[in-house]
């Protein structure tokens, strides 16, 4: 009979074979088996919003935070106002709210199985609380209808302006997040020059609240943009007894100086009740025009910055004509007995009167 050689192993060699199988087919390496811990933990958060103007955000209290840690599978934020959200994400969105300048000191900690690291950021958030109306000019073409009525014409509106008001697109347009109001010197319909007055009457009016503007205003002398409300009731008790408010004017012959001001019947046109604000930039950067506007004052700021407060000492309907609705206006005039009283230069024509949004808080 022929004899077959049978081969043996031993016992600590099929144990080798066996581990090796078990490293190569089900065995793992990674942070998570191995129990690695986290490190390398970053931290970057952004506040929406934010520019030379607005260094705490836009108000609308959203915040942007980004992280990383090497060896994490999950994180942590406790985001400093009671509420911690986890999440296996690198990036979180969150909105705060309340009102006014917020800090917040915010923990994020980076996990893996029961080992994890930790740090913290402080922020400080602008939120403006109860967004009751806005324009962010995001879309394209004529300003919303739903939003924006006009005023037509050249009837001289009371100042003696220079201007036929349009709602052309070529006056006035949306586009790149903007709107952009014109001014041109061209004969149309018996006038020189053409613009535009943009106006929420019958759309959207509102009584007490908070109103910021940002825009960028045109230059030369003859320009005369302004940001401003009048009394919805102007129709039955007119002008001045339905109240104006002007958060902004500019007159491009005193270049770098904004103003702010009151008309009621106990002062208007050349009204006492007003204040001028040195702005060197005012006609190459974004700035940021605003109002609050209680039941006894109003309050007038530049980028944050109170210049003015209306409050006067006595309260009635020559003084205080402010317990009604009012609406907003957007218009750039040419000429008139303020912004033309040095006259119009035309060779600055055209001109642009550039708005980044307009946001009313109640």
């Amino acid at each position: 009979m022929k004899h077959t050689k049978i081969h043996s192993f031993p016992i600590f060699g099929i144990l080798i074979i066996a581990f090796t199988l078990f490293i190569s087919c089900g065995g793992s390496s990674s942070g998570e088996e191995l129990n690695l811990a986290p490190t390398n933990l970053i931290i970057d958060a952004t506040i929406v919003g934010t520019d030379t103007s607005n260094p705490n955000g836009d108000g609308s209290g959203k915040v942007i935070f980004n992280f990383s840690a090497e060896n994490a599978t999950t994180f942590k934020i406790n985001l400093g106002n009671d509420e911690i959200i986890e999440t296996s994400s690198n990036t979180l969105t969150y909105t705060y709210t309340g009102s006014g300048l917020k800090t917040f000191q915010v923990y994020i900690s980076a996990y893996n199985l029961d080992k994890q690291i930790s740090k913290s950021i402080s922020i400080t958030v602008k939120i403006n609380s109860g967004l009751l109306w806005s324009d962010e000019f995001n879309g394209s073409g004529a300003p919303d209808g739903s939003k924006w009525g006009y005023d037509i014409g050249n009837s001289g509106w009371g100042n003696n302006e220079l201007q036929y008001y349009t709602k052309r697109t070529s006056n006035v347009v949306v586009e790149g997040g903007f709107l952009k109001i014109t001014a041109k010197k061209e004969s149309y319909e018996g006038a020189e020059y053409t613009s535009t007055r943009l106006l929420t009457k019958g759309k959207f009016d509102f009584k007490y609240g908070k109103v910021e503007v940002r825009a960028k205003l045109p230059s030369g002398k003859g320009t005369w943009p302004a940001i401003w409300m009048l009394g919805s009731n102007i129709s039955t008790v007119n002008w001045p007894a339905c109240g104006e408010i002007d958060i902004m004017e500019y007159v491009g012959y005193q270049p770098d100086v904004v103003h702010s001001a009151i008309h009621t019947t106990s002062s208007s046109g050349n009204t006492v009740n007003h204040k001028s604000f040195d702005l060197t930039t005012a006609e190459e950067e974004f700035h940021v025009y605003g109002i609050e506007w209680t039941s006894t004052e109003i309050s007038f700021f530049v980028d944050e910055t109170l210049h003015y407060t209306y409050k006067p000492t006595t309260y009635n309907e020559a003084t205080w004509p402010f317990t009604k609705n009012q609406f907003l206006i957007l218009n750039l005039a040419i000429g008139g007995n303020w912004g033309g009283a040095q006259g119009v230069d035309d060779s600055i024509f055209p001109q642009q009167f550039v708005i980044d949004y307009v946001r009313v808080y109640q």
